[in-house]
């Protein structure tokens, strides 16, 4: 989740230079060049059944493919704000889906590792929102949402989108290798994302991008189809998926932590208070169970 927060902040320049249809597209196929070895189906695995391969199509479908339309287009009607905390309801969607789908149970720590979480961002989104007020590097004026409430229904699509891609992958662990699982969802994705693609792309003049932009699209599409899948595949192996959606909270974290760090941007007091909150909840998280 701090390698999501990373790359998501460093995609800032890729959206200014390639079309977003164009770029997802191109990291699907960027994703299927680095692990066409992963795809291989390893000895000891069990043939699949149906419903695992429903599972793989609804992991990519809803995890890659419709995650990012309902987020890109939502973040668009809506203001920034209202996505963040919008998305900070992700840690308990996980908790509810992987109650009602995987019967986990849920104990009052993890309940209060999310509340921790979702508040934690929900403050850093208002203090955010004051900072913008305060300083009038506002982009826009709040009246132009006109569709807010279509933008914020999008942005809570692309939550459940999310908070089911954590559920489903908890259950694709159990059948399949994470290597696996990470260059299966990903070829899904570029199949999807192809006839998107193929249009932006007869409509786009490659010679405008610059060595270094497709330098960090290298970056991106390995940090995104690659690293980060089989990171978040292999540890929801041994960590249950309600414990595992607390640490969504690190991808706004890092995401922000880049921002300063690389970008130039700052933060206030009340910012670092919130971070604080919210990784306390990642604590609270990971702290050993008594027996």
């Amino acid at each position: 989740m701090s390698l999501v927060g990373s790359y998501v902040a460093l995609s800032k320049p890729l959206a200014a230079a390639l079309p977003v249809l164009l770029l997802a597209w191109l990291r699907f196929g960027i994703g299927a060049l680095a692990m066409p070895h992963w795809l291989a189906k390893p000895a000891t695995e069990v043939p699949m059944t149906w419903h695992t391969k429903r599972l793989l199509f609804l992991e990519s479908f809803l995890g890659n493919f419709l995650f990012t339309l309902c987020m890109l287009y939502g973040v668009s009607l809506t203001s920034a704000v209202s996505a963040g905390i919008i998305m900070a309801t992700i840690p308990a969607m996980v908790a509810l889906l992987s109650w009602v789908f995987l019967r986990e149970r849920i104990g009052l720590r993890v309940w209060t590792a999310i509340g921790c979480a979702a508040f934690g961002i929900v403050l850093f989104a208002l203090s955010k929102s004051g900072q913008v007020t305060q300083t009038g590097h506002g982009l826009e004026p709040p009246s132009i949402y006109k569709d807010a409430w279509l933008g914020n229904l999008l942005v809570f699509a692309a939550v459940v989108c999310e908070a089911s891609y954590a559920v489903i992958g908890k259950q694709l662990t159990g059948v399949l290798t994470p290597k696996r699982i990470t260059a299966l969802i990903n070829l899904w994705g570029f199949i999807l994302m192809t006839p998107f693609g193929l249009y932006a792309a007869m409509k786009f003049d490659f010679l405008t991008v610059r060595p270094a932009t497709w330098l960090l699209l290298v970056f991106y599409a390995l940090a995104a189809s690659v690293w980060t899948v089989w990171l978040w595949m292999t540890g929801l192996k041994t960590v249950p998926a309600a414990s595992a959606g607390v640490f969504t909270v690190m991808l706004p974290i890092s995401a922000a932590l880049v921002g300063v760090l690389v970008l130039g941007e700052t933060l206030s007091g009340m910012q670092v208070l919130a971070f604080a909150i919210a990784l306390a909840g990642v604590v609270l998280a990971t702290l050993p169970a008594q027996r």
